[in-house]
């Protein structure tokens, strides 16, 4: 046979192996795609969260009902503000009002406050008063005249079990008493006052 035109073979060569080539290129191009595009799987890393309130409430009031349907606690206040990024609330002229286990009744206020999530633990700051009452079981009512009162500019409400704290000066009504004391607590439930520092008292 006559030697084919170089042209001619050039395009035999080509059109042989024009599949193999569109294959190898279009194989190259999805692995460029998987290797370039970020996998949903890959872990996402969350961006931190700002301390800055998620909701804010005014002139609200709370209130936690037990199992047996009595009132507990009831908090009011001017401004509520939830902040997400540690589960706290900042509450201003915060009002609240406790019924314990055995019917005592805890009044308090002060100009600000700050409590974790679940409400159990309670910071209150700027001329605290709290005032402690022996109560009426039929009615959760609090008596005539209180049996403990803490003044202060701070004051920390363990609410779970029922203490009272403060690393600040405070000055305490008890048991027909007077003291002033650099720092205290107090545990309701074993009936006991601890304090340190400067404390003196009239009788």
């Amino acid at each position: 046979r006559p030697p084919q035109p170089l042209i001619w073979r050039l395009q035999a060569l080509l059109s042989a192996y024009l599949p193999l080539l569109l294959m190898a290129f279009l194989a190259s191009g999805t692995w460029w795609l998987v290797k370039n595009t970020p996998s949903s799987e890959d872990p996402t890393e969350a961006a931190p969260l700002r301390h800055e309130p998620d909701y804010q409430m005014q002139g609200f009031e709370l209130q936690r009902i037990a199992a047996d349907g009595l009132l507990r606690v009831r908090i009011e206040g001017t401004e509520l503000r939830h902040y997400p990024d540690n589960d706290t609330m900042e509450i201003d002229g915060i009002r609240l009002r406790a019924v314990g286990a055995d019917g005592s009744v805890t009044l308090a206020r002060a100009s600000r406050a700050l409590s974790n999530g679940d409400g159990s633990e309670l910071q209150l700051m700027g001329s605290v008063q709290v005032q402690r009452f022996e109560g009426d079981g039929s009615t959760g009512e609090p008596k005539a005249a209180p049996q403990l009162v803490v003044r202060g500019e701070f004051l920390q409400v363990l609410a779970n079990s029922e203490q009272l704290r403060s690393h600040l000066p405070v000055q305490i009504n008890y048991a027909g008493g007077e003291l002033q004391a650099q720092s205290f607590e107090f545990d309701h439930v074993r009936g006991l006052m601890k304090f340190s520092g400067r404390t003196t008292g009239r009788f």
